[in-house]
């Protein structure tokens, strides 16, 4: 069964670098955008038995849209299977119902996608209380972590602590520094607010001299890390790097981080940002090679 890889212009380089790793063909999406904001994809050839589609969805709700509309579009063309491969993966962080009131957009939007598609692959997803991506979409799901490999990046021959700024990140950091043989401790967290936290160091971690990497999944406003990094030098961290799959923070939350003390940020480019350090053909590329195989 044939298969191509089929992406929107913003995302041309990725789309063209994973369907080299592929070794499959490239297919565009054309967008065309209304006056009145209404878009209408267009697939730039007859879609393959297999169209891969790549779409990254931080900002979220219009690249929902020309998504759904693309798939059906492929659809129509000819696909009989397609898999979504969306780096970063939206409205995982409601994930349930914390105050009366509120949708569980978790659900609805995990449930567009799993009657869209036949597959996901996705980056690191935020799955702090989602067991499974497969039991909320209900289709196949590949979760690849980058924790190893982001720590690599950063960390290289150095012993170095990795740090969660919470304990649901504590598997992050474990992986981590399981990967480049460091020691993992994540702070205790309470959150009062989008950007008003309040941090705990971990009592038996010895930060004092150390080189530090903290991690997290997902940087949105950057108030938590923040908090942390200054913690972490308080405590007489020697240097402190910063690492996140996910860099959804603006401009002015980096320049924070760094007057905060951090010495390295880095991130997986799931979403376009100044710190994009680790490429991801090459780990999608992996987790989609039963989809390219004859």
């Amino acid at each position: 069964m044939s298969c191509a890889v089929y992406g929107f212009e913003e995302d041309h380089g990725q789309v063209t670098r994973l369907a080299a790793a592929l070794g499959v063909s490239l297919g565009a999406i054309d967008l065309h955008t209304f006056p009145d904001g209404e878009v209408l994809p267009r697939v730039s050839a007859p879609s393959a038995g297999t169209a891969i589609l790549y779409r990254s969805l931080h900002h979220p709700n219009a690249r929902l849209v020309s998504l759904l509309l693309a798939a059906d579009a492929c659809r129509r063309a000819g696909a009989s299977r397609l898999v979504l491969v969306a780096p970063y993966l939206c409205y995982l962080r409601q994930d349930a119902v914390f105050a009366p009131g509120q949708p569980l957009s978790r659900d609805v939007v995990c449930g567009w996608l799993g009657r869209t598609f036949d597959k996901v692959v996705t980056v690191q997803a935020h799955l702090h209380r989602t067991r499974q991506l497969a039991d909320v979409f209900g289709i196949p799901c590949d979760n690849v972590s980058v924790a190893g490999a982001l720590a690599e990046l950063v960390v290289g021959d150095r012993k170095t602590l990795v740090v969660a700024p919470d304990e649901e990140g504590l598997p992050l950091a474990r992986a981590a520094a399981e990967h480049v043989g460091g020691e993992a401790a994540a702070f205790r967290k309470r959150r009062r607010g989008d950007r008003d936290v309040v941090l705990e160091l971990p009592a038996d971690a010895a930060i004092g001299g150390r080189d530090v990497l903290l991690m997290d999944d997902v940087c949105s406003t950057g108030g938590t890390l923040e908090a942390a990094i200054r913690l972490l030098r308080a405590a007489g961290a020697a240097r402190v790097d910063v690492a996140v799959a996910h860099a959804l923070f603006d401009a002015e939350a980096g320049l924070r981080l760094a007057a905060a003390g951090a010495d390295r940020i880095i991130s997986s480019e799931s979403a376009p940002h100044p710190t994009n350090a680790l490429m991801l053909d090459g780990v999608l590329a992996a987790a989609l090679r039963d989809e390219v195989r004859p």
